[in-house]
């Protein structure tokens, strides 16, 4: 193309890459490079690009697993941003398995990438490569967390049912392995404390296993009411948890909103089209994954200055639907 052109391979890789130093070659000969691209069927060899300026244009992605709910919704922000600024991602699911997560960081490495993003992940040990946790809570210093203000969640849900005039509530917590179950249940007995209401022990269940399914919550919630105490409203982990309460509850003979109401978390897609309507806490997942992409840019040297903070904090908010109501609203 250089011999075509009459220009140098220097001048015409500028401007096919994009170079900022192309802007000080004339717009009539940038046209005319474009053409000759169009007309010859050019593309640029992106690996030996890479290998020239040390940059692959990746970056790491690691889940617990994909599925619909929270690393979907977080997953369309970073993919959203990082195609922005021209990048792709590389995606590892690790399903909870503490060997994939170490093996991570060689795949990564082996594959160049410029950074990684961990979500809902735990690392033991600070990456050699720019990281950005999301919902991380315990990681290595160097690594950025976005963060959920889970006291702020809690305080919505628990004055939004106190509120109501609940005073027997049940909940569902997280899964032991999830990044977010103890910070989340420290936020509710704040709550519940400040509120004045009682936490009753027998009220209490967990999440069990790891499929990313309504299961664990129906299974969750038949404990609940096998353990022979009254309530009026649950508060579940996630949106998923609070589908499988649902049926569970239903099964029982009881009804939702007017015998149990029913809270959620995390607002997924599917939330506003059950029957009823879920109330439920939102989490910005999306508004998280573009954080997340946008800090491991500056970190790799794309954006204005880096984030020298340690933790990213945003918050929820509390989408009231159908599910809930005042106790005994809909006594037969």
């Amino acid at each position: 193309m250089s011999d075509h052109l009459g220009l140098s391979i220097a001048a015409i890789s500028r401007v096919l890459s994009g170079a900022a130093a192309a802007r000080s070659i004339p717009k009539a000969t940038q046209d005319r490079i474009v053409a000759a691209a169009e007309e010859l069927n050019y593309r640029p060899n992106l690996f030996a690009r890479s290998l020239r300026n040390r940059r692959s244009q990746t970056v790491g992605v690691i889940v617990p697993e994909v599925s619909e709910g929270y690393a979907t919704l977080v997953l369309s922000g970073i993919e959203y941003e990082l195609m922005q600024a021209d990048y792709f991602y590389f995606l590892i699911s690790h399903h909870h398995r503490e060997e994939m997560i170490q093996r991570s960081e060689r795949l990564f490495r082996d594959r160049a990438v410029e950074g990684v993003i961990a979500v809902d992940t735990l690392l033991r040990d600070r990456w050699a490569i720019p990281t950005v946790s999301v919902s991380g809570h315990h990681e290595p210093k160097g690594v950025i967390n976005i963060v959920l203000n889970h006291r702020l969640a809690a305080e919505l849900a628990i004055d939004h049912l106190g509120g109501l005039g609940h005073k027997r509530l049940a909940f569902i917590k997280g899964q032991r392995f999830s990044s977010d179950t103890e910070s989340r249940w420290r936020g509710i007995r704040h709550a519940m404390e400040k509120r004045g209401i009682a936490i009753v022990p027998r009220l209490v269940a967990q999440l069990e296993g790891d499929q990313p399914t309504h299961e664990p919550g129906y299974l969750a919630t038949q404990k609940l009411l096998a353990s022979g105490e009254a309530f009026t409203a649950l508060f579940a982990f996630n949106d998923a948890s609070a589908i499988g309460a649902i049926k569970a509850l239903r099964e029982a003979g009881l009804r939702v909103p007017q015998d149990v109401s029913m809270v959620g978390f995390d607002d997924v897609q599917s939330a506003a089209f059950q029957n009823p309507a879920l109330t439920t806490v939102r989490q910005p997942l999306r508004t998280m994954g573009v954080l997340a992409a946008q800090t491991v840019l500056q970190q790799i040297g794309l954006g204005s200055g880096g984030n020298a903070a340690q933790q990213i904090v945003v918050d929820p908010e509390l989408v009231v639907r159908e599910s809930t109501c005042p106790p005994g609203a809909g006594k037969r």
